[in-house]
């Protein structure tokens, strides 16, 4: 008979995988919806139209409306989730290409791994921190390879996408333990608005009328999914999973990317990355096999 431990951990990795999938996509379907939309409007408008999805869905729902005590961590959530990785990602991706975003992303798990421990009372062994360190050097090196040598401002907007999306990621799941993980996401949306709306309005296109039909299929995919769905999957599965180990699913997510980069951008696919590919793989599926000790 399968232990309620393994079939959370089981199913902790089915959710995990959904969300980096759908996450997966967002940096290409960002460049999309940068060729005809300006970059805040695409940063903070996917937030506008997921809070719309949001109060549908708390409204049927009858959802509780959250005590104010926790409003200070549902405000990490927001600065993280809604504002920072999305708006920093998106202004970033006006001069980097989805394919380099993709490997400066890949810091993510263990940035993830790293708050997990420091919020959420996670205990990573000694294994999981050789692996996960390793995975981030393959990712780092291959940035570090592929890049023009040189800071950039993308460099930078994708390092702070990279904290504060990890730090909303540790808040979220410490938040799920008492609303649930969809809610938390949906919660913190309807709290983000009166400060996202106004400045989405400031932004608007001055015409609606000719913008292209791949442009608006970019940026409703960075609204209903990575904004909304890829979110339910994500903190589902960070908290039935764990932080620290779900969260090193992300390293397979620079690839992903760069697999939907080659689909619909043309974007090149070397034989390095493949590469590089395989050995993160392996990072993951041994730093997977390490116990944790966790507050939950």
């Amino acid at each position: 008979m399968i232990s309620p431990q393994t079939k959370d951990a089981t199913m902790g990795l089915v959710y995990g995988l959904l969300g980096v999938i759908i996450f997966s996509i967002t940096l290409p379907a960002t460049r999309i919806a940068l060729t005809e939309f300006d970059p805040v409007f695409v940063g903070l408008g996917r937030a506008v139209i997921a809070t719309g999805l949001s109060l549908i869905l708390l409204i049927t729902t009858r959802q509780p409306i959250p005590s104010w005590r926790f409003l200070p961590s549902f405000a990490v959530v927001v600065i993280g989730a809604v504002v920072g990785f999305p708006l920093l990602s998106t202004l970033a991706m006006r001069d980097a290409s989805a394919s380099y975003g993709a490997v400066i992303i890949g810091l993510l798990p263990l940035a993830t791994a790293l708050f997990g421990v420091l919020r959420a009372g996670e205990q990573p062994s000694i294994k999981f921190w050789i692996f996960a360190i390793a995975g981030s050097g393959l990712v780092i090196t291959f940035a570090l390879i592929s890049g023009t040598g040189n800071i950039r401002f993308a460099d930078l907007a994708l390092l702070g996408a990279v904290f504060t999306a990890s730090l909303s990621y540790a808040e979220g799941t410490v938040l799920a333990r008492t609303f649930g993980s969809w809610q938390v996401v949906c919660w913190a949306l309807v709290l983000s608005f009166p400060l996202v709306f106004p400045i989405v309005l400031l932004h608007l296109p001055s015409s609606f009328t000719n913008i292209s039909s791949s442009a608006w299929i970019g940026f409703l995919y960075i609204s209903c999914f990575s904004m909304f769905l890829g979110f339910f999957a994500w903190y589902r599965g960070l908290f039935l999973g764990g932080i620290a180990q779900i969260g090193q699913l992300q390293l397979f997510q620079p690839f992903l990317t760069i697999l939907a980069s080659t689909i619909l951008l043309g974007e090149p696919m070397t034989f390095m990355t493949l590469g590089f590919a395989a050995g993160v793989l392996v990072c993951v599926a041994l730093g997977r096999s390490a116990q944790f000790k966790s507050s939950k």
